[in-house]
């Protein structure tokens, strides 16, 4: 089996950072009414800017997610990357442009590479990392000789606010309720930010210019869908049992009138099963399948969707018997956002940009999804 070496990393932001008092006017406000708990919800979640696809002074959107992708592609190849090496290309993103066809062959048609291997993968922030396990495992068993893996989100596209129904009389009365149905249809508007990175994989370390690179050490993904509800969805409602009705079984005039398309948080269950079901149920595996222990963690790197989670964080990583101190910790959720399956390239391509990387450190990566509860975990040393 192939040792496997992240040789190189990119990332894209789209157009100018958007700060937290010009959200609102980029996104819009559904039936004209200003949010109520935006500035809420800014405050904990501690983003201070992010980018959109959407020109803050026309409107216009500038991206779609497949050219989104492709440009952080291209970053790859203009760091020395050769396109004619490439024979895998892997896609996470959320909410691709389409249905039909997939996420990761429309990106190999804008990026215009010969034939290759292409796989999209499905979900919300794991789908990045899903689509990077795939890629590794590829390399690792010969299959590929080099990989590129991608993760990308618009989630400003969903968020403006022709996404959302003008309440009627019925859904007014169910608000009025019900207080925080009103609260998941805008709590994620405010914390989702769009943003595309890429990664290449390949068999050897060879040459990157001076930068660091790093090889994989091991790859843990989890799912805890047996255990727990839907938290996040999209193109579904959700039905008293906690069960969900997907877009296809309803009615195509509902669709707007109930905001089935619209991305929602229950926030309640988020609450009180983040923790539990990212964090110390696998890391408690992570730990002893790996003999894991917090010595050997230089920098913990973890995909962070707002500030508020960050004791929280803190405190389960205490608890499973794994203290990483503060300043190992990287983030850079205040200036990128939270940029979902993105977040983790866009992440690493940060750390080894800021130059603070020293050949022998380890690396932790740790990146929770919500959708309906799961995590991963990938360790990585520094080359």
């Amino acid at each position: 089996m192939n040792e496997v070496f992240i040789t190189q990393t990119a990332s894209f932001l789209p157009n100018e950072p958007v700060g937290n008092d010009e959200m609102e006017s980029t996104l819009g406000m559904p039936n004209g009414q200003p949010s109520r708990v935006r500035r809420l919800i800014l405050r904990n979640n501690g983003i201070r800017q992010r980018h959109y696809v959407i020109d803050r002074e026309s409107g216009r959107v500038t991206h779609n997610n497949a050219r989104l992708t492709a440009e952080a592609v291209e970053g790859l190849f203009a760091s020395g990357v050769a396109r004619t090496r490439v024979d895998l290309l892997a896609c996470g993103t959320t909410l691709a442009d389409q249905l039909v066809p997939n996420h990761a062959v429309m990106v190999h048609g804008a990026l215009g590479l010969p034939p290759l291997e292409a796989i999209a993968t499905s979900g919300v922030c794991l789908s990045g990392m899903l689509a990077f396990k795939y890629a590794f495992l590829a390399v690792r068993a010969s299959s590929a000789r080099m990989a590129i893996c991608t993760g990308s989100e618009i989630s400003s596209l969903a968020m403006r606010a022709q996404q959302f129904a003008a309440e009627t009389a019925q859904t007014e009365r169910s608000i009025k309720q019900r207080p925080e149905l009103a609260f998941e249809k805008d709590f994620l508007r405010w914390m989702l930010s769009d943003g595309a990175g890429a990664w290449a994989l390949e068999p050897e370390a060879g040459r990157a210019g001076g930068r660091p690179m790093l090889r994989v050490e091991w790859v843990e993904t989890f799912s805890y869908a047996h255990a727990a509800a839907a938290c996040m969805t999209a193109g579904a409602s959700v039905n008293d049992d906690g069960s969900l009705s997907g877009w296809m079984e309803q009615d195509p005039a509902t669709w707007h009138a109930r905001d089935i398309f619209a991305v929602k948080q229950d926030v309640r269950l988020l609450d009180r099963l983040i923790a539990r079901y990212t964090v110390a149920e696998p890391l408690r595996i992570v730990r002893e399948r790996r003999e894991l222990h917090a010595d050997a963690i230089d920098w913990f790197v973890p995909h962070l969707s707002s500030t508020f989670f960050t004791e929280r964080l803190a405190q389960t990583l205490d608890e499973v018997g794994l203290s990483i101190p503060r300043e190992r910790w990287f983030t850079n959720l205040a200036t990128r956002g939270n940029t979902g399956s993105a977040s983790a390239y866009i992440l690493v391509d940060d750390l080894i940009r800021s130059g603070r990387l020293r050949a022998g450190e380890r690396i932790l990566l740790f990146v929770p999804e919500s959708a309906r509860f799961g995590s991963g975990f990938v360790y990585l040393s520094v080359v």
